[in-house]
């Protein structure tokens, strides 16, 4: 978190200024987290509020007081909106921070509290309402001399007109919330059908995340990039005074939601930033915008830059911009609620070196590029060791990933002098990431930043379609990669061979101590079985894989969950999931895991004695893909289905999904 100070140390002097005694924050997960930790260094309690399923998330134990304000579902207790009334009242809190969905559904609320005395941590309640709603917030960015989407500007009443509509602007289409944000209530449509289906599925998801079910129709700007300016994109005071942050890069993505963002982008020169900056400080003013807000833009590769649409929220990836920046946004927030002005200008907002995001969700990448995983976090560990890491997060080792929240685990930040050194810490911090329990996307995290397109700045929003057009596999091996994790797999396995042969303390029977030091091993990988040969050298072993010996060093800490390997001169951190007596294991290594069978010479001869499990008939069976609620079913027994037919609906994290038919059959 120090990451924030580095270049405007004397941002801490400030933290004296009198603000609020008592805030109470209406969230959860990171963000509630990132609010209590500037909050305590200001000097300022805190009040969490929580639902009956988060009683000991990590948020509700930093805040100096909590109370439950509803059971799991939002709509009944984050999005309570009475019950949060009633605890503003309850604790006397003098300000509050809302969720951006609060902030929209509740306007009136949020009117007569401030009437009460109560103050917004945020802009004023007209700014929100403006800029909430997406079809009002682009027509006042036509009237601030905003570039814009060309698009229709009203509401779409139908699936019919929706088509109409669509035809006019002509395919593809981009079919989204008014009231949306997070990609949730967002569809590309490139023929009616699409939209018609778009037109069902965003209307649902709207109204179940934002309880508004408006949807607005635009032309879908074919392989842009996303990249945003910090309004704190703008910062803007109740003094008239507006500065723009500098930009951050957001084009990797899935399903419409961000997954790695970065400051500054490899893409805009500086006159392409300061027109994007300038007019998100126009439509701020337009607005009379006053706390920290994003505004978004799609770039075009002639650099063209559209208005897509303006967040009044503290965003996800705001910790890159605090990075480049040396500014705290939260304490820039609170300051401006209290009344405060703006205390810097343009000229001293620095881009100090480079900042890397990525964000790391309970999810199986392998799926659609991330479909959601519930569970409990049998062991977590965050790689705080590595230098120039940050880590923001809202849950610990125990906690539980439920189907109602989003999936987010956390938000892994690193910070370098330049985009190559600040990406060589995210290689190794997401080497050095240890989760357990539920499946997480490292693997594509890592695979994304190591890429060569990646990595040159080659990127736009297709970038994960069209890097995997099959989907995501995981690393591919290099031969050489595949001989390291070979005479890995295989040291370890002798490592721990050995290790069950040391008695701790002095045995009553006298022992003969194995003189064994070489040993044949088979080691199955994918499809492949590989003779492998390993002979101890002190602390190191000697293996031959391939007719080539490697020299492999380690500790050899098998009770640790990270394990540092040296193989011929090359560092790697690998972690070793899980093993049985079956010879099976599972290691992580270069961020996907392997699954790896390691016999001896004589048991692998014998395994092929062994019957082999008949694989289960799934193809007259609708499996969903992931935990959800089923919200929708199509069909009833006794229905033929075709291929391809939607057989139901399943909801979850908020977004629906279509289940359909393998093959043609009865139901």
């Amino acid at each position: 978190e120090n990451l924030c100070f580095v270049h405007l140390s004397r941002s801490l002097s400030f933290f004296s200024l009198q603000t609020f005694e008592k805030l109470l924050i209406a969230n959860r997960g990171e963000i509630a987290c990132r609010v209590i930790k500037t909050c305590k260094k200001m000097g300022i309690k805190t009040v969490a509020i929580h639902s009956d399923v988060d009683a000991n998330a990590v948020h509700v134990k930093m805040a100096d007081e909590a109370v439950c304000v509803g059971p799991a579902p939002t709509s009944k207790s984050y999005l309570n909106m009475d019950a949060i009334m009633e605890v503003i009242k309850k604790t006397r809190a003098q300000a509050v921070s809302l969720n951006e969905s609060i902030c929209c559904s509740f306007i009136s609320s949020l009117s007569l509290q401030a009437s009460e005395g109560v103050t917004f941590i945020g802009p004023d309640t007209h700014a929100i309402q403006a800029m909430g709603d997406k079809i009002e917030s682009k027509l006042l960015a036509k009237n601030a001399k905003v570039n814009t989407i060309p698009g229709f500007d009203g509401v779409v009443k139908d699936a019919d007109e929706a088509v109409r509509i669509a035809r006019e602007i002509g395919y593809p289409v981009m079919i989204k919330a008014s009231a949306g944000g997070g990609g949730k209530g967002m569809r590309i449509a490139w023929d009616d059908e699409e939209t018609r289906e778009g037109f069902r599925f965003s209307s649902q998801e709207a109204a179940s995340s934002f309880g508004d079910d408006r949807l607005l129709i635009e032309k879908f700007i074919d392989n842009p990039r996303h990249i945003e300016i910090q309004v704190c994109g703008v910062l803007a005071d109740k003094h008239g005074n507006a500065l723009w942050l500098n930009e951050r890069e957001c084009s990797i993505q899935r399903r419409n939601q961000k997954v790695v963002e970065e400051a500054p982008s490899t893409f805009l020169d500086p006159e392409t930033r300061r027109a994007m900056g300038e007019q998100a400080v126009a439509l701020a003013k337009a607005v009379k915008y006053s706390s920290a807000g994003t505004v978004e833009f799609l770039v075009d590769s002639s650099k063209n830059f559209y208005f897509l649409e303006m967040n009044t929220r503290l965003q996800v990836e705001h910790p890159v911009t605090e990075c480049i920046t040396g500014l705290d946004l939260v304490q820039e927030m609170i300051r401006v609620a209290k009344g405060y002005p703006l205390r810097h200008k343009q000229a001293d907002i620095p881009i100090n070196g480079w900042a890397v995001e990525c964000r790391v969700y309970a999810e199986d990448p392998y799926k659609s590029f991330g479909l959601p995983s519930i569970g409990k976090l049998s062991q977590y560990q965050e790689p705080l060791h590595v230098p120039s890491v940050r880590v923001d997060s809202g849950i610990q080792q125990g906690s539980d990933i439920s189907i109602y929240y989003d999936p987010m685990i956390s938000k892994l930040i690193t910070y370098g002098s330049n985009r190559a050194e600040a990406l060589k810490r995210m290689e190794e911090a997401l080497d050095n990431y240890v989760i357990r329990g539920v499946a997480h996307n490292i693997s594509l995290l890592r695979e994304v930043i190591i890429h060569p397109r990646f990595v040159q700045g080659d990127i736009s929003t297709k970038f994960l379609p069209e890097v995997y057009p099959d989907g995501f596999k995981g690393h591919k091996l290099t031969d050489l990669e595949r001989r390291e994790l070979l005479a890995t797999a295989a040291s370890l396995y002798v490592a721990e061979q050995l290790r069950s042969q040391r008695f701790l303390g002095t045995p009553r029977i006298p022992i003969a101590k194995s003189k064994r030091s070489s040993w044949e091993l088979s080691v199955r990988l994918g499809d492949g079985i590989y003779p492998v040969a390993v002979s101890k050298d002190g602390s190191s072993f000697s293996v031959e894989v391939d007719g080539m010996k490697l020299n492999v060093t380690s500790e050899w800490n098998l009770a640790s969950p990270l394990l540092s390997v040296t193989i011929d001169g090359t560092q790697r951190t690998i972690q070793r999931l899980s093993r049985n007596a079956s010879g099976d294991t599972s290691i992580q290594f270069l961020g996907t895991v392997y699954k790896l069978q390691i016999l001896t010479k004589v048991a692998a001869e014998l395994s092929k004695y062994m019957p082999e499990k008949a694989a289960e008939d799934t193809s007259s069976i609708l499996r969903s893909p992931m935990p959800g609620a089923v919200v929708a079913v199509s069909v009833k027994p006794g229905d033929t289905v075709s291929e391809g037919q939607e057989i139901c609906v399943i909801e979850a994290m908020k977004m629906q999904n279509s289940m359909i038919a393998a093959k043609t059959g009865k139901v």
